[in-house]
């Protein structure tokens, strides 16, 4: 099941290294930067649900990372730092942290606390322009903005023409679509009866999306009618 997307900003890789095993098993997609720079670059560039960010690194370091990240961005910013300091902890949350971790500390806590974090933004959020923008189904994310898919929180690479396929299915779901409507739909030009260009497309996305294409479960097709997404 996807998760969201966490990126995990440390220089320490045994901690990257510790938290990617845990996080991914838990169905996150996760991207890595080693300093504040790095994070701001990924930023620009992907969508984020959480951020794990270390204060002490090099070129930029987290307290310089958080204030630029609080100038744009809402998401919930779990602090990590080896400095236990009660002033410490009182600088980072009033810079714009969401909690704040001492190292050494439990992957499981840590764990604990994304969840937490991502299940209370969630909740304030419901109606955000972001969730509009995404289409998640069991383990399928599509993100219409970035033209973007995910299954099981790893990106598959889809053509523009699968893409607005899986995207016409996706905002019928429930509906069975014949192949003239999808073609229609997506190539904007009139449907031949001998064109099986649809379920060419079909196949292909299956062959993406699906654990075992010969037994599709996300893509169903009802026979002599169409395709729906249930």
């Amino acid at each position: 099941m996807y998760g969201g997307t966490i990126l995990l900003v440390d220089d320490e890789t045994e901690i990257t290294n510790l938290l990617e095993i845990y996080l991914k098993n838990e169905g996150y997609r996760l991207l890595k930067a080693s300093d504040g720079a790095e994070a701001l670059e990924l930023l620009n560039e992907n969508e984020v649900d959480l951020i794990i960010l270390d204060v002490m690194m090099p070129r930029m370091d987290g307290i310089e990372a958080c204030m630029k990240i609080r100038e744009e961005k809402h998401m919930p910013i779990i602090m990590l730092s080896a400095k236990s300091q009660e002033i410490d902890k009182i600088t980072g949350l009033s810079i714009g942290a969401d909690d704040y971790v001492i190292k050494p500390f439990s992957p499981l806590e840590m764990l604990a606390r994304v969840k937490s974090q991502l299940r209370r933004y969630r909740q304030l959020n419901s109606h955000s322009a972001k969730n509009e923008n995404e289409i998640l189904i069991e383990d399928l994310l599509i993100n219409l903005g970035t033209h973007k898919v995910y299954v099981e929180g790893s990106e598959v690479r889809l053509t523009p023409r699968e893409f607005a396929i899986l995207q016409v299915l996706a905002r019928n779901r429930g509906q069975v679509l014949s192949m003239e409507q999808i073609y229609e739909a997506v190539w904007d030009e009139p449907f031949f009866e001998s064109n099986n260009t649809v379920m060419v497309h079909i196949r292909k996305i299956r062959e993406k999306i699906e654990k075992d294409p010969s037994r599709p479960q996300m893509i169903k097709t009802v026979w002599g009618i169409g395709y729906t997404i249930e």
